[in-house]
């Protein structure tokens, strides 16, 4: 029988391009649709909305939530306002809100005090004007401040030329930001904590989405309270852990020494000690 012999290095040569052969299939496998190819650009990523302070000289640090709605399941659909003028082209842009206040049952009688142009005293606030539905087309968003500091605010969205109330809630100087499509109050609570209330377009009406509320903590933020409990404190000398001292025995007192005199007890009975020089 012939060995077969091979030359020095000649394993080596074999195997190298099937080891790149393998290298390939795998950088190939990279440009595969579930990844992006040697050419192919990296997707931009999207923004994320940022929230718009709405009638930010209006909106102090410390302010109340607004008014928690009817569970909208249990509401009827918004119908148009009755009396109030036609959307024109141009959109809610194009129309006085101040007509649009007075065509709403519930807004009407806030309008005595007209439009205020700065804050401090009772009126209506400017308008201000933000797509909430989606549609492409802006929502009037309208506040009004009364005498007692509450805040009242309406939301007016279009349908064809008709106008329809979509959100009235109120609260005492809230703090009112447009995030993207939703529309977020935020206010302090009663417990002294925080409150933000997001509302957001269902197809019919502004509904509550989320009711978030933070507490006070002893430092004065509004951040979880999440210290950790106090540390037990250590056992007393002559106590275990975890027993009530009550429950301790009482260690008993140490045994005399037979050869050790104690001083005599007034009153008590025994022998009376001799005097010096005396004999027993």
């Amino acid at each position: 029988m012939s060995l077969r012999t091979y030359p020095r290095g000649g394993r080596a040569r074999v195997a190298a391009p099937a080891a790149a052969a393998s290298l390939c299939a795998v950088l190939a496998a990279c440009g595969a649709p579930s990844g992006l190819g040697r050419s192919e650009p990296a997707p931009a990523a999207s923004a994320q909305p940022v929230p718009e302070k709405l009638w930010s000289d209006w909106s102090p640090e410390s302010s109340s939530p607004s008014d928690a709605g009817t569970d909208p399941e249990l509401q009827p659909a918004p119908e148009p306002l009755s009396g109030a003028p036609a959307v024109p082209a141009g959109g809610f842009s194009a129309l006085d809100q101040v007509t649009v206040l007075r065509a709403d049952p519930r807004m009407k009688a806030l309008t005595q005090d007209g439009v205020r142009r700065e804050p401090g005293a009772p009126g209506i606030r400017p308008a201000e004007l933000r797509d909430l539905t989606g549609d492409g087309r802006n929502e009037l968003i309208s506040a009004v401040d009364l005498e007692s500091g509450r805040v009242v605010v309406a939301v007016y969205t279009q349908r064809g030329s008709q106008i329809v109330p979509i959100l009235h809630t109120s609260g005492v100087r809230p703090v009112i930001e447009a995030v993207g499509v939703d529309l977020v109050v935020r206010g302090s609570a009663t417990d002294g904590g925080e409150q933000s209330v997001r509302y957001r377009w269902d197809g019919n009406r502004m509904i509550t989405v989320s009711e978030v509320r933070s507490f006070r903590t002893d430092n004065g933020s509004t951040a979880p309270d999440t210290r950790p409990e106090p540390d037990t404190p250590a056992p007393a000398p002559g106590t275990e852990p975890g027993v009530p001292p009550s429950s301790v025995p009482t260690p008993a007192p140490p045994r005399q020494d037979p050869g050790q005199h104690n001083e005599p007890v007034p009153g008590a009975p025994g022998r009376t000690p001799a005097a010096p020089g005396s004999a027993r």
